[in-house]
């Protein structure tokens, strides 16, 4: 009788461990705030699914994906932005002037707001570790569910 009153704790503890373990390495869903990302996602109240495992590790190699990182500078907040420039390329530090521009140093990456009028981002604090992206952003899940895709273009001067 004894083994049948704990076999339902146990298996509780159990699933409780699983889902703690994908919560903490691999998914989690985040609700998203500030205007940083407008107009890709709103400023509040929408749910996004992170990727943990891509998102770390720099995982993250594609320019134009969405992260969040760590930011570099005060208290330790988390930031949602694109990846603008990987190590080695050149960037434009900020696109509204011209001739301003930055190779990325090994180990780094370029983040970037889509609302630039509104985001703090490496213009602000420079290139920012590789090792402070903790997620990949890879869909929203609340409102208007769905993939997000990477919506930059290549560019290529002719």
């Amino acid at each position: 009788m004894m083994g049948t009153f704990l076999r339902v704790p146990v298996s509780v503890l159990q699933v409780a461990a699983a889902v703690h373990q994908i919560h903490e390495h691999f998914f989690q869903i985040q609700m998203t705030s500030g205007p940083s990302m407008m107009p890709t996602l709103n400023s509040g109240g929408e749910f996004v699914l992170l990727d943990k495992y891509h998102g770390r590790f720099g995982r993250c190699s594609t320019v134009g994906d969405m992260v969040v990182a760590a930011k570099p500078t005060g208290p330790r907040q988390y930031v949602c932005k694109r990846i603008i420039g990987m190590p080695g390329d050149v960037v434009y530090t900020d696109p509204v002037v011209p001739d301003t521009k930055i190779k990325v140093p090994k180990g780094h990456v370029w983040l970037a707001g889509d609302n630039i009028m509104h985001s703090l981002d490496s213009r602000t604090y420079g290139p920012v570790p590789m090792g402070l992206i903790k997620a990949k952003v890879i869909a929203r899940v609340w409102p208007n569910p769905g993939w997000l895709s990477n919506s930059l273009e290549d560019y290529s001067p002719s």
